[in-house]
This record gives structure tokens, C-alpha cells and sequence, in this order.
């Protein structure tokens, strides 16, 4: 049968124009990129300018260039942005200033400018989302930022299907050797036979999943590369430590290599930094800081990751991962935390990698398993399961990343789940254990984990107790121990850093939400995870507990959110046995509510400013969300999402406020597969219109909508269709 050669031709056409486009789009990525650096270097050169105002005119006396100083002080030229500002003329006016000298004098300026920029870091500032104007350097810089990070993000993932493509289209195209009906007619059977086969295919690939994939990741970048300026505004806020990562590859590191390096003895940082890393397949920029930790696992193997809470360690794990898949065909990863956060693992994964993701817990395990040992990937666990899956690792699988999450849970070499860890430690060839809390200040403790996993290390550092402030106890930790403080590597962030904490239900929590969803109870289903009696047995209470833990170690105060006055008794009952566990008597945990009087209040905030760190304030949010400052907390935890995004945005502004010294967490309490996810999603899409309202009364009208009957019908029925075959086959669908 003769084809339609008019279609042939215009679809050749129309792919090689499109093969063209996509090939364009790499070049011009890597143009956004140049561009994006320009922006930043005449940023720096802008923040250097001012220094100069700081320089005097005496100082070119130094130059030994003949520059007649006294006759620039007459003309009224008091420092070097004098001189930079004014144009050559202006000094070829004055008498006694020539070509030479002007030379001179424009050589040193831009010398002293250079220099200066080289030190600069450009700091991005927070965003107010009432802000209309526009057309500033800010905006400006932002804008070039988000065009080259979401579409360098993009051609990373189109890199190998374009790939695959281009090398289609080209074996196609040229297997189709008839392109009119003379040829047709004068053409072998053969002829015809291979350029109907190719013309069948082409169209077979137009219809598949590979082709539709890559035209919408062009789409996607056509939307990054004309992004508007709210969208990239948007981007910024919601992902701003992207950007700093950006700035820093862009225009220079922002905190000095000591700093990034801890404690470590130079000669062994310098080697460390040389470590080769594939991270192409890693979605999102790392800080400098960051790949040096990834560097620091991959150089020496089996280490104990300390990073003080916010630094984002999780990440430092997935881009040793992702290195380490680049070079295995089955790379396998195991990851052990606590039950309250290994859905979050599996999420930061799936985020920043193309790493197959395992969760190897619930009803699922056993098939979860087979499919991570035979196909390969990331596996999560929490530390109860180690019993059902030590057995069938040991001796019978090996591991290319062991990662231990609060390693301080095997801090009891006794314990039964360390020891069923210490079976898999002959099975990994890189161990990676992570703790955010102070190890230094508890010698006994660190030796334990050190001995995890340098055994022949732990009996010296013991020995060295008493010295744990000296160089010569951090030289002895500095091959297996590595930690950084937000405040030395992080001084040109915003203050503020928000974490999803997705938090997996336990059993109780899951029985108890889905009675509440049967009854069609939505202000109920929105406490989710504190409906029972005993919050011991809450997912989110557990988690909270760990994060106020965490917390107290670092010496952060820490604020707890809830609209729910019944969540706030249960939330403090369980901070309140876990700081009583700990033997802490000093910590203050008080609460504030709408039954708070506004004078015990005030009182209630300064007695919490002048408590120890780890104190802790609960807040009724509508209490404590507004008119309140509450600057001496520095971590921020809600216990559920808010159905009015103005909610959270005022109580963090009672922490995160001029003034405030601090890095801010943010943590939000979040159960997958619930009202939680319902509410953020939601959030989510509407976070762009709340962005235009600059009037109060706008935004108010705005959000009224948010909690509507129509919609709050919806998510009911929506969780009904996923949670009533609980009742009665004692199930969840995940």
C-alpha cells in the first residue's frame, strides 16, 4: 500500500526542525548559565563599589604611580568610589592630571575592585509576598537564576532520551529512501518494504510513552526559560536554598574552606576535596559544604556525618548514592531510621534522584524486598524491622551504602538493634552514619558509634576524653568524624529553612483517623495522628519528641504550632515524659491558648526567653500565631497543616522577625495519604494566587475559599473511598 508522502514529508519536516530545537536547547542552557554568572559577577562588582567609599585617596600614595593626591583632594575626590565614579574627562580637567596618571588611577580602582568582589557574597533577600513593584536588581537576579536552574534541571533529565532519540530519528530518516510517488513506482520491493517498516515505526514511536516524555519536557523548558517574574519569585521562596547552592557555583563559595573542611587537618581535606564524584543524575545543587561531605564518605569509607540539624545531611546521603549508582549497574542502598521518618527518606530520594526507592516496612515488605535485592536501589527500614531482614542480607547480599539515620539509637552496643547492625557491617563496603547532635560533648556515646564503624579507633578517643577541646582530639576523630555548624557555613542564607517532616501512621493512628473518616468528620481527620487517648503510640508525637530532642542538644528553643487545643495537651504530656526520661529539670515546656489571658501570655514569653535551650512553647495557633514575639526560638514545629496559609506565614513571623539572629527551622507534621496531603496540595496550587494579593481584604476573601463546603466534601469522600475497606478488612490502602 502507498503511503501519504505529503505526511512523510511533513513529518520529516517537522521532526528535524524539532531535533533542532532540542539540540538548541543544551547550547542555550548553557548560555542561561553564562548569563547567570555575568548577572552575579557585576552583582559582586555593584557590593564591592560601596567598599571603596571606605578606601581614602591617600591610598594610591602607595601605587607609586606619581598621582598628585593633594591636587584630587582639592578637587573634591575623598575616597576611591570618588575616582570610580567620574568619568575620564572629569580628571583630564584637572591641572596636572594626565594620560598617564588617569591610566593610573583607573588601574588601581578596578585592581582594588576586583579584590573586593572576590570577597563579596551576594545575599538574596526575603520576599515579600505583598511586594509589587517591579524591575529590581533583585528580581533581576532571581529571574536569571530560576530560568537557568529549571532549565538546567530539565536537559539533565532529557540528556539521554534526546540522546536516543536524535539516533532514531536519524536511523529512520534515513532507512525512508522514498519520498514521492515517481520513486515509489521505480522502487524495489525491498525499497518499499524497509521505507513502510520505518515510516510504521516512526509512527509507533509518536504514539509511545518516550516521544510524549520529551515533548513535554521541551514544554517544560519553554516555560523555565519564559518564566515570569511572580513564578520565579515563587520558586525562590519555595526553594531557596537552591539558589544559594546556584550563587555559590556561580560566583564563588560563600564561607571559607576551614569552615567547610570542620575540624579537619588540612593535608587530609585537600585529599579529600580532589575525590572524583558523578553527579550528573543528582536533581538539585549541592553547597559546597554539601559536596564535601559527599567527598568525605566516598574518600574514607566508613564515617560518622555529624552536621548540626538544617544542613541537610539527608542529601550529603543521596549524592553519595547517586555517585555510587553511577557506577554500579545494581548499586544497592540500605537506609535505617526511626518508623517517624522513613517515608520522608523515601521522598527526598525520589526528589533528588532516579535512584528506585524501597520502602521495607508493612504489609508490603516481602515484596519490597525481593524487588530491592533483585533489581537493586535504595531500601528504607525502620529499626524494629532489622529482625525480619538481618538474617537475609548477611552474608547473602552486599550493600554499597549502609546509612544509619540518628545514629544515636545504637548508641547501646547491648541494644538488640545494634546488634543486629553490626551483622550487616561485613556487608557494606561504605558505612555512613548520621547524627546531628553535639557528639563531642558525649565522649562515651561517640566512642560507641565510632567503634560502629572504625572498631580499632574507638579505645584511643576514649583515651583522649579529657582532651575533646584540644587539636590534637580532633585530629584523631577527623578520619571518621566530620561536623559543620549552620552558622559558619550558612551566614549568607536567609534565616529561615522549611522541612517536610512526612511522618508513616502507626497502627493506632491509622484505626483511630479512619473512624473519624467514616463519620465524616473533617475538623477530627485534620488532628490526625493525636486522635488516641495515648499519643506514645502518634507517629507525629514521636517525631515531634525526636525533633525537640534534637533540638535540645543544639541548645534551640523550639515552638510547637496546632489549631487544636486537644493536640497541644497530647503534643506536651509526651514532651513532657521525654524531657522527664532524660532527667531534665530545667527545661521550661509551658502552653499558651485562647483561654491564655493576653497579660500571662507576655509573661508565659519572657520566662520562655529566659529559659535554657531545648525549652519548649506550645501555641494555640490563633493565640500564639499573632502579636506575639517570640524571637528567642530559633525552631519552628506545626503538628498539621493550616487550612489558611495567612496562619502559618504570621506564626513564623513571631520567630522569624527583624532581629532575629538565628537560623529558623520550620518543620511540618505531615501523614502521607491523608487530610495532611489533601490541605498541602492544595496550598501548593493556590500558593501562586496568594502571591498577587497585596490587600488584606483580598487575601482574606482569597482564603475563605480554601475552606469551602464543596471542597471539604470532596477530601471526606475522597479519604472515605481510601480508608472505610479499613474497617472492615483491617487494611489501609497505601
Amino acid at each position: 500500500m502507498r503511503p501519504d508522502f505529503r505526511l512523510i514529508n511533513d513529518t520529516i519536516s517537522g521532526l528535524l526542525s524539532q531535533d533542532r530545537a532540542m539540540q538548541d536547547m543544551f547550547t542555550q542552557t548553557q548560555q542561561l548559565e553564562e548569563q547567570a554568572a555575568s548577572v552575579c559577577a557585576a552583582r559582586k562588582m555593584e557590593l564591592a563599589a560601596v567598599q571603596l567609599k571606605e578606601i581614602p585617596v591617600e591610598e594610591l600614595k602607595n601605587s607609586r604611580a606619581g598621582i598628585r593626591i593633594q591636587l584630587l583632594q582639592e578637587a573634591g575626590f575623598r575616597s576611591l568610589y570618588d575616582l570610580w565614579q567620574a568619568d575620564d574627562e572629569k580628571l583630564y580637567a584637572l591641572s596636572g592630571i594626565g594620560e598617564k596618571q588617569v591610566f593610573a588611577i583607573r588601574s588601581i580602582t578596578d585592581s582594588f575592585l576586583l579584590q573586593l568582589s572576590e570577597r563579596e557574597r551576594i545575599r538574596l533577600p526575603e520576599i515579600d509576598s505583598s511586594k509589587t513593584d517591579d524591575g529590581s536588581e533583585d528580581d533581576e537576579l532571581i529571574c536569571c537564576l530560576a530560568r537557568y536552574r529549571l532549565a538546567r534541571q530539565i536537559c539533565k533529565d532529557a540528556k539521554v532520551p534526546f540522546d536516543k532519540q536524535h539516533v532514531l530519528y536519524n536511523e529512520l530518516i534515513a532507512k525512508i529512501r522514498i519520498r514521492n510517488r515517481l520513486r515509489w513506482l521505480f522502487s524495489s520491493a525491498h525499497t518499499k518494504e524497509e521505507t513502510l517498516g520505518a515510516w510504521n515505526e516512526l509512527q509507533a514511536y509518536f504514539a509511545g510513552p518516550e516521544y510524549e516524555r520529551m515533548r513535554r519536557l521541551y514544554a517544560l523548558y519553554l516555560d523555565a526559560v519564559g518564566i515570569s517574574r511572580e513564578d520565579a519569585l515563587a520558586d525562590y521562596r519555595k526553594n531557596s536554598s537552591a539558589y544559594y547552592a546556584l550563587l555559590e557555583n556561580l560566583s564563588g563559595p560563600s564561607a571559607p574552606a576551614r569552615l567547610v573542611y570542620g575540624s579537619l587537618p588540612q593535608q587530609l581535606a585537600e585529599q579529600i576535596s580532589c575525590e572524583e564524584t558523578h553527579l550528573d543524575r543528582f536533581r538539585g545543587d549541592l553547597r559546597r559544604y554539601q559536596l564535601f561531605g559527599v567527598q568525605y564518605v566516598l574518600h574514607q569509607k566508613k564515617v560518622l556525618l555529624g552536621d548540626e540539624m538544617g544542613l541537610g545531611k539527608t542529601i550529603q546521603a543521596i549524592g553519595v548514592m547517586v555517585h555510587l549508582d553511577h557506577l554500579s549497574d545494581k548499586a544497592r542502598f540500605l537506609v535505617v531510621c526511626p518508623a517517624s521518618v522513613m517515608v520522608n527518606w523515601c521522598r527526598e530520594i525520589r526528589k533528588f534522584s532516579d535512584i528506585s526507592t524501597w520502602l521495607l516496612h508493612g504489609p508490603g515488605m516481602e515484596e519490597s524486598f525481593s524487588a530491592w535485592e533483585r533489581s537493586g536501589g535504595a531500601a528504607v527500614t525502620n529499626y524494629e524491622s532489622l529482625r525480619r531482614i538481618t538474617g537475609r542480607i548477611d552474608e547473602h547480599l552486599d550493600l554499597d551504602l549502609l546509612v544509619v539515620d540518628e545514629a544515636h539509637y545504637i548508641k547501646n552496643p547491648d541494644a538488640q538493634r545494634t546488634r543486629f547492625l553490626k551483622r550487616l557491617t561485613d556487608e557494606a563496603e561504605r558505612i555512613l552514619l548520621m547524627s546531628g547532635t553535639p557528639l563531642e560533648n558525649k565522649v562515651d556515646e561517640m566512642c560507641e558509634l565510632i567503634g560502629f564503624v572504625r572498631p580499632d579507633l574507638a579505645d584511643k578517643v576514649r583515651s583522649y576524653a579529657g582532651l575533646r577541646k584540644s587539636d590534637e582530639f580532633r585530629e584523631l576523630l577527623s578520619p571518621v568524624y566530620l561536623r559543620r555548624q549552620a552558622d559558619q557555613v550558612l551566614e549568607e542564607l536567609p534565616d529561615l529553612i522549611e522541612n517536610e517532616e512526612w511522618c508513616d501512621m502507626t497502627a493506632s493512628d491509622t484505626s483511630a483517623y479512619a473512624r473519624e473518616v467514616a463519620a465524616g468528620n473533617f475538623m477530627a481527620m485534620r488532628r490526625v495522628s493525636f486522635l488516641s487517648d495515648d499519643a506514645s503510640s502518634s507517629s507525629k508525637a514521636q517525631r515531634l519528641a525526636e525533633l525537640c530532642a534534637e533540638a535540645r542538644e543544639d541548645g534551640k528553643r523550639v515552638v510547637v504550632y496546632s489549631y487544636f487545643r486537644e493536640t497541644l495537651r497530647k503534643a506536651a504530656a509526651v514532651l513532657r515524659e521525654d524531657t522527664g526520661n532524660a532527667v531534665i529539670s530545667d527545661i521550661f515546656i509551658d502552653e499558651i491558648t485562647g483561654s491564655t489571658p493576653p497579660r500571662e501570655r507576655q509573661a508565659i514569653i519572657d520566662r520562655f526567653s529566659e529559659s535554657p535551650g531545648g525549652s519548649i512553647l506550645l501555641c494555640q495557633i490563633q493565640a500564639g500565631g499573632t502579636g506575639l514575639n517570640i524571637q528567642a526560638a530559633s525552631v519552628v514545629i506545626f503538628c498539621e497543616p493550616q487550612i489558611k496559609p495567612s496562619l502559618e506565614r504570621q506564626a513564623i513571623a513571631r520567630v522569624y522577625r527583624m532581629g532575629q539572629p538565628r537560623n529558623v527551622l520550620v518543620y511540618h507534621l505531615l501523614c502521607e495519604n491523608t487530610v495532611d496531603e489533601s490541605i498541602r496540595l492544595l496550598l501548593e496550587q493556590k500558593e501562586k494566587e496568594f502571591t498577587l494579593y497585596a490587600e488584606e481584604s483580598a487575601m482574606a476573601e482569597a482564603e475563605a475559599g480554601l475552606a469551602d463546603r464543596e471542597w471539604i466534601q470532596h477530601v471526606v469522600e475522597e479519604q472515605r473511598s481510601r480508608y472505610l475497606p479499613a474497617l472492615y478488612d483491617g487494611a489501609v490502602t497505601r
